[in-house]
């Protein structure tokens, strides 16, 4: 028996273009002290990145060979999407590890993988219609037997809706240390992402007021403002109501963080088909006789950011909804020398909702890997 383990040591998160780095060790646990004790040997192994898509057929009218299992007619065929629903979207090619492994009693040895996350694939997504899934597939085989197949799930963020970055995107000119060259190998590699973080903070950090008219067909309730319209996962959403300039008096608002999962027209099943909508967080509060309050809404690190594929589109918008009074609430009072103050028993009152789109982009993938459902590492024994 050999055993094989998979661990990804920065992390289960990467943006697109990012390196991803994985260490794959294979053990023989018998130890040389063991009667049974006897050399193990693998004829070969390799490792890939694929994204396996799987649609609602009930909400996504695929082609007809669009979602169909992937099965490999023969066992020593190496297909990384083996037995997985759906189909393999994209995958990068293998990279062979070792041919002819031996490991002795007790011996094992390590392998490093490392590869770029493509940039024209979609991001990681498990939406209501429609799923992304990447994973690190180790491939392994002893002579005459099956393939054994290794899966490690990981998560990719992909930066879209971006501006053009105001730098060039070509090497800098600095001096270089010739005694340092594995330092400066390894700084350049990592300008890509060190370049995509800083555009990303810079893009969600300019903040800019903006006000709002909230009016029903009465007139006016409040006033709006909230001081940005893109984040990054993680943040936190602030807006401020000020009721002092209504006109109509305002019982009772909700806020909700959502996101709308869009169908393309032509992967439709029906014509005008419902968009999916998916909450993350609710702020509620009473707010007669308030002159101004405000709240804070949370985006979980865990959630995917806005994207759009040929066959479905992400977007998140602010959901609002307004109680309102046909007329001002009475304070009814009694007659005796102690008033006593209370509440209207019955009030007339108008609804209406609102929605404010916003953007929403990736974070860090280190920060976002603190919240993963994934741990980056797997194993299997052979």
């Amino acid at each position: 028996m050999i055993e094989v383990v998979a661990s990804m040591a920065r992390g289960p998160v990467f943006l697109a273009g990012e390196l991803m780095e994985c260490l794959i060790t294979f053990t023989n646990p018998m130890s040389h002290l063991s009667t049974s004790a006897s050399c193990e040997m693998l004829a070969w192994a390799s490792a890939q990145i694929h994204c396996q898509f799987h649609a609602s057929e009930s909400r996504v009218a695929l082609p007809a060979q669009g979602n169909k299992d992937v099965q490999a007619e023969s066992n020593t065929v190496l297909i990384p999407s083996r037995g997985e629903r759906g189909q393999c979207v994209l995958d990068t090619p293998p990279k062979i590890l070792f041919c002819d492994l031996r490991l002795d009693p007790g011996e094992s040895k390590t392998y490093s993988y490392s590869e770029i996350v493509p940039v024209d694939g979609p991001p990681s997504f498990r939406g209501q219609a429609v799923k992304y899934v990447y994973k690190l597939t180790i491939g392994c085989q002893r002579v005459n037997s099956p393939i054994k197949l290794l899966r490690v799930p990981f998560r990719v963020l992909v930066l879209q809706g971006m501006p053009e970055p105001p730098f060039p995107q070509d090497e800098e000119v600095s001096p270089s240390n010739p005694f340092l060259e594995e330092e400066e190998a390894s700084r350049r590699d990592a300008r890509p992402l060190e370049r995509a973080l800083d555009m990303l903070m810079v893009t969600t950090s300019r903040r800019c007021p903006h006000m709002f008219n909230i009016t029903n067909m009465r007139g006016k309730v409040a006033k709006f403002c909230i001081f940005k319209t893109v984040y990054r996962l993680g943040e936190d959403i602030i807006g401020t109501f000020n009721f002092s300039e209504g006109d109509i008096p305002c019982l009772q608002y909700s806020v909700s963080l959502q996101n709308e999962e869009e169908i393309q027209e032509q992967y439709q099943r029906r014509p005008g088909q419902v968009i999916s909508v998916t909450g993350h967080g609710r702020h509620m509060e009473s707010c007669l006789h308030t002159a101004s309050c405000h709240f804070s809404l949370p985006i979980p690190l865990n959630v995917t950011p806005g994207f759009s594929t040929d066959i479905v589109m992400l977007r998140w918008c602010l959901h609002f909804e307004f109680v309102t009074a046909r007329e001002p609430p009475t304070v009814l009072q009694n007659q005796s020398e102690v008033t006593v103050w209370t509440g209207a028993e019955h009030v007339d009152v108008d609804t209406f909702s609102w929605d404010l789109p916003i953007k929403v982009l990736p974070t860090n993938p280190a920060l976002a890997s603190y919240m993963s459902h994934f741990s980056g590492t797997n194993s299997i024994n052979i």
